[in-house]
This record gives structure tokens, C-alpha cells and sequence, in this order.
């Protein structure tokens, strides 16, 4: 089984000192790759030099909306030019997007969509932040005529909101919520979408699996999401891997064949 973490912050403090082992591990568990998001200006260049620093590891850069409030306009003039320097390992934009419960939605809004319209002008996928918010980026999105690829990362809300952002061309990102049977309204929508638009991540360190404590996530866990999935969807995990992984090396524009090297 061949797998990628399509959102994991494999650069925050929580890996400090024992990555390699934590790849090590996630590589048994067939993860051959995985993606980290930049949240803020301040943190791009130790995403860059950490995803540089391992084969099978790329980045986005982006502005989070819990941040907004640290960063100037001129730093989207930035972001513009680190994305187009290194179009090998960088992969999108993001992590961008709205947050209703952190934050002045309206003071978000104008950044997210500057990055909507830097990703479309750049031909570069996104990748989302979107709490309580699945509406407002649906029509942020229909409004500046989206026609490229984006990811809607750990999204947990309704098949119907679902579906709308598929139709834009979005792929869902599964990650540990699926693994909790609590998370019933999540789970059913999951379970109706195309598998097709469904992409795997962890959001390590956060969005722990069952059983994984609070802030303990790994790209090594990628493995349980799959057979939560797999259980969900009635497949099985052989069928369902090759498609997880067909979709997000189509979402970020990846060879598969070169993923790892």
C-alpha cells in the first residue's frame, strides 16, 4: 500500500527531535509521502527547508486567517514570488481560508480571497482552512470563477456542502474525525461522496484518531484513517489505496511514479 499525508505539520515543534524516527515509522505504514502546510509569513522558510530536507516530502505556503492580523499586503507580493521559485517541492497555496469560531471573519475574508485569485493567476491548487465557514468558501470560490484544484482540509460538516465544493472541483480531506463514531454527520458524508474527490491526511499534530492523545498525531497513524475509510466506503483497503492515491497526486499535480525519489 502506497499512501501520502496531504496535510501534515511536519514542522512544528511536536517533531523536533525525533523526525526521522516518525518517518521511519509512517513509511511502514506505506506513506510515501506528505505535504506541509505554511501558516504564516514568519514560518515559510522552516517549512521550505524542512520538507527540503527529506525525499518524499513537499510544502504550500500560505496565510492561515487565525494570522491575518500579523501580515501586510506586500507579503502576498512575497508569497507570490517563494511559490514560483520552487515549483518542484511547493506544491500550492495555502494553508488559507475562513474560521468562524477564531477571529474577525470579515477582516479574513479579503485575505483569502487574494489567495484564491494569487492561485488562480499562478495555475496553483489551494488548500483550505474552513471552520463553520463551508457556505462562505463555496461562494468565495464561485465568485472569482474557480476552475482549478483545491483541497477543503479536514472538512466536517454536511454530504450537502460537500458536494457543492466537489462540484467546484474540491477534493475532501479525510483525516482522524472519521475514526471517532461519534462524528456521525461527517462520517455519512464521507461515506456518499465520490470516492474519486477524497484525499487522505492527518493534520499532525492535531485532528488526533482514536486513540492517538490530544496533540500526538503522526503521519505514522495515516494507515488507521485508511481502514476507517475503507470500513466506511465497504472496500477494502487494496482497492482503496491505489484511488487515494491517483487523487492526490492529481490535486497537487504529482508523479506518482516519482513520489518519494
Amino acid at each position: 500500500m502506497q499512501i501520502i499525508d496531504a496535510h501534515c505539520h511536519f514542522d512544528f515543534p511536536r517533531f523536533d527531535g525525533c523526525r526521522e524516527r516518525e518517518l521511519e515509522a509512517a513509511r511502514k505504514a506505506g506513506v510515501v509521502g506528505l505535504v506541509i502546510p505554511g501558516v504564516r509569513r514568519p514560518d515559510w522558510s522552516r517549512v521550505r527547508k524542512t520538507a527540503e530536507a527529506y525525499p518524499g516530502l513537499y510544502y504550500c505556503l500560505g496565510i492561515h486567517p487565525w494570522f491575518v492580523a500579523e501580515h501586510r499586503e506586500s507579503d502576498l507580493q512575497v508569497l507570490g514570488e517563494l511559490v514560483r521559485e520552487n515549483p518542484g517541492r511547493c506544491v500550492a497555496i495555502g494553508e488559507c481560508g475562513l474560521d468562524r469560531l477564531q477571529g474577525d471573519l470579515s477582516a479574513q475574508w479579503p485575505w483569502f480571497e487574494a489567495q484564491v485569485d494569487l492561485a488562480s493567476a499562478l495555475g496553483f491548487p489551494l488548500v483550505i482552512h474552513s471552520v463553520k465557514t463551508h457556505d462562505e468558501v463555496h461562494s468565495t470560490l464561485n465568485r472569482a470563477n474557480w476552475s482549478g484544484r483545491a483541497l477543503v482540509h479536514g472538512f466536517s460538516g454536511s454530504y450537502q456542502q460537500a458536494r457543492k465544493l466537489v462540484d467546484l472541483g474540491c477534493y475532501i480531506g479525510v483525516g482522524g474525525v472519521i475514526t471517532h463514531p461519534r462524528a456521525r454527520k461527517t462520517r455519512d458524508a464521507i461515506a456518499g461522496l465520490p470516492v474519486e474527490s477524497l484525499v487522505l491526511e492527518t493534520d499532525a499534530p492535531d485532528m488526533s484518531p482514536a486513540g492517538v492523545g490530544r496533540g500526538q498525531n503522526s503521519p505514522a497513524f495515516l494507515g488507521q484513517i485508511v481502514r476507517a475509510l475503507a470500513d466506511l466506503r465497504g472496500m477494502t483497503e487494496r482497492e482503496l489505496a491505489p484511488v487515494l492515491m491517483d487523487n492526490v497526486c492529481r490535486l497537487y499535480g504529482l508523479n506518482k511514479n516519482a513520489v518519494g525519489e
